[in-house]
C-alpha cells in the first residue's frame, strides 16, 4: 500500500511546485523534475510567441524580476533570454529591457474575389465627424470629472442619470416640442438598441404585427422584429410620408414611423396625417414608434415638431446624437408612454445594466452650457451648401434624375427615369469608383427605381466628381 500511495503523493507535490512557480504575466510553468529549467523556459517563452500570445514589441519582465517571480536562480532566466535572443524570438534593448522581436506566421486564409474599393460613396446615414466640437466636448468631460457626485460612478438604475434625462427633457420640449418629462426618458445606445428594447418589451406583451414605412430601413426594426417571431407588415409611403388610407387597413401592434423627415423619401407627415395615425393606434390599441433621426437638419422650411407630443401616451419618441454629433458615441434616447417605462428600464439593465455614466454626464453639460446648439447652429450651412451642391450638380449633369426629400437631413433621394434599373446604374458606378445605392433594396414591394444620395460626409469637391461619375456610367448605359 505504501508502495502505491508514494507516487500520487510526488504527483502532487509535483502539481503545487508548478503552480507556486507560475508567472501571471507569461504564464510559465516550470517543472522541477522535467529536465533543465532554462530549456523548460525557453521552450514555454518560444511556444508563446509562435502561437501568438506573446506580440511583437511587447516587454518581458527582467531577468531579476522574472528569476525571483517563478523561484529559480537568475543565471536561468539570463540563460533563456540569451539563446532566444540568438535565435531572433527576443531583442534587448537599451537601458535592459527586453521585447519580443517577431511573431507568428500569419494563416493564409483564401478570401473573395478582390473588388475595387469606390474612391466617392453617396452612402447613406453618414454624418461629418470631423467636425466634432472635440475642444467644447472636452470641456464638458472636465468639469464632470471635477464636479461629478461619486456616486454616478456606481452601477445606474438603466433609466439614465437624472442629469442627462432632465438635459434632454428641456431640450426636446423646447426643440422638438415633445411632452417629455425625466421619469419618461430612458437613455439608451442609439436608435438599434432602443428597437431592440421596444420590440422585446411589445413581443413578451404579446405584440405579433409590426407595421413599417415601405420603403424604410431595413437594419433596425425591421429584422429585429422577424428575429422575434413578429409579422412585418410594410405601409405604402407617398411624397408626403405614410399613406394613412392604406395604414387604415393595416392590422399591427406597433408602427414603426419617421414622420419629420421620412426615410429615405424625405417627406413630411402634414397635421391631418399624423391626427390619423393617432387615431389608428388608439382604435386598436398600438403603439407607434416615433424615429427622429435627424429633424434637426433643415434648410428650406420651418421645423416641424415632434408626432409625440401630439399624443405622449400612445408614441415612443426615439432620438439620438449619431447624425448630430457622432455614431460613435454610442448615445440615444427614448420618450415612453408611462406604462412602458419600467419594464424598458427591466430589458435595459438586462441588456447591459445601463449605458456609461460618464458620457451620459458629459452630454448633460454639453447640452445645458448650450454647445449642442452652437454646434447645430454651425454644422446647419455646411451640410445646406453640401446640398445645394448636390443638386446643382445633378440638374447640370443629369437633369433626367428627379430628387425629392431635398428640405432637410443629410441625404435626397433622385427617382430615376423609367427603363433604367437600379442594379444596372449601381454595377456602372461603382466601375467608375463610386458607390451609390438603389432604393429598391429598402422596399417591402416593389416600387419606381430611384437612388440615395447622401452628402453628409462628401466635400463639395467629391460631391462634384461623384455626380459627374454617376452621369458618365448613365451615358454609358444609355449608349449600350
Amino acid at each position: 500500500m505504501r508502495r502505491a500511495s508514494r507516487p500520487l503523493v510526488l504527483a502532487v507535490r509535483s502539481v503545487f511546485v508548478a503552480r507556486e512557480r507560475t508567472n501571471p504575466e507569461l504564464l510559465v510553468a516550470l517543472d522541477p523534475a522535467g529536465g533543465p529549467l532554462h530549456r523548460q523556459l525557453e521552450a514555454a517563452i518560444r511556444a508563446g510567441i509562435r502561437g501568438g500570445r506573446l506580440v511583437v514589441g511587447s516587454a518581458l519582465p527582467s531577468s531579476r524580476a522574472l528569476a525571483a517571480a517563478l523561484g529559480v536562480s537568475r543565471g536561468v532566466v539570463v540563460t533563456a533570454y540569451e539563446q532566444l535572443t540568438a535565435e531572433g524570438y527576443l531583442t534587448s534593448r537599451s537601458g535592459g529591457y527586453t521585447t519580443i522581436a517577431t511573431g507568428p506566421a500569419p494563416a493564409v486564409v483564401p478570401g473573395p474575389a478582390a473588388v475595387a474599393p469606390a474612391r466617392i460613396s453617396f452612402g447613406y446615414g453618414r454624418t461629418d465627424v470631423s467636425r466634432f466640437p472635440r475642444a467644447a466636448w472636452l470641456r464638458s468631460v472636465r468639469r464632470v470629472l471635477t464636479t461629478a457626485p461619486t456616486d454616478r460612478l456606481g452601477y445606474t438604475s438603466g433609466q439614465g442619470t437624472p442629469e442627462l434625462r432632465a438635459a434632454l427633457a428641456e431640450y426636446l420640449n423646447r426643440v422638438r416640442g415633445t411632452d417629455a418629462r425625466p421619469d419618461t426618458i430612458v437613455v439608451c445606445a442609439g436608435y438599434a438598441q432602443a428597437a431592440n428594447l421596444l420590440i422585446q418589451v411589445l413581443h413578451a406583451g404579446g405584440a405579433t404585427r409590426l407595421a413599417v414605412e415601405d420603403p424604410s430601413g431595413e437594419d433596425d426594426a425591421r429584422p429585429l422584429a422577424v428575429a422575434a417571431g413578429m409579422t412585418v407588415t410594410g405601409v405604402p409611403v407617398g411624397p408626403d410620408g405614410i399613406d394613412v388610407t392604406a395604414l387604415a387597413a393595416v392590422d399591427a401592434d406597433a408602427l414603426v414611423l419617421t414622420p419629420s423627415h421620412q426615410w429615405p423619401t424625405g417627406g413630411v407627415l402634414p397635421a391631418a396625417a399624423r391626427a390619423a395615425v393617432v387615431r389608428w393606434a388608439a382604435a386598436r390599441d398600438a403603439l407607434v414608434v416615433e424615429d427622429d433621426y435627424d429633424a434637426e437638419y433643415r434648410y428650406d422650411r420651418a421645423a416641424v415638431g415632434a408626432m409625440q407630443g401630439l399624443a405622449p401616451d400612445r408614441v415612443a419618441y426615439v432620438g439620438s446624437a449619431s447624425k448630430t454629433l457622432a455614431p460613435g458615441l454610442r448615445l440615444g434616447w427614448m420618450v415612453l408612454p408611462a406604462h412602458l417605462v419600467a419594464p424598458v428600464v427591466a430589458a435595459k439593465v438586462l441588456a447591459d445594466r445601463g449605458s456609461p455614466a460618464l458620457d451620459q454626464l458629459t452630454f448633460a453639460d454639453f447640452l445645458g452650457s448650450g454647445e449642442f446648439d452652437r454646434h447645430l447652429r454651425r454644422m446647419r450651412p455646411l451640410y445646406r451648401r453640401r446640398r445645394d451642391t448636390l443638386l446643382a450638380a445633378l440638374a447640370r449633369h443629369l437633369p433626367q434624375l428627379r430628387p425629392v426629400g431635398i428640405a432637410a437631413g443629410q441625404h435626397l433621394v433622385a427617382w430615376l427615369p423609367p427603363g433604367l434599373a437600379e442594379e444596372a446604374v449601381e454595377a456602372a458606378a461603382l466601375a467608375g469608383g463610386l458607390a451609390v445605392h438603389g432604393v429598391g433594396r429598402f422596399r417591402l414591394a416593389p416600387g419606381p427605381p430611384g437612388l440615395l444620395f447622401g452628402y453628409g460626409h462628401l466635400s463639395e469637391d467629391a460631391i462634384e466628381e461623384g455626380v459627374a461619375i454617376l452621369a458618365e456610367a448613365l451615358d454609358g448605359l444609355d449608349r449600350r
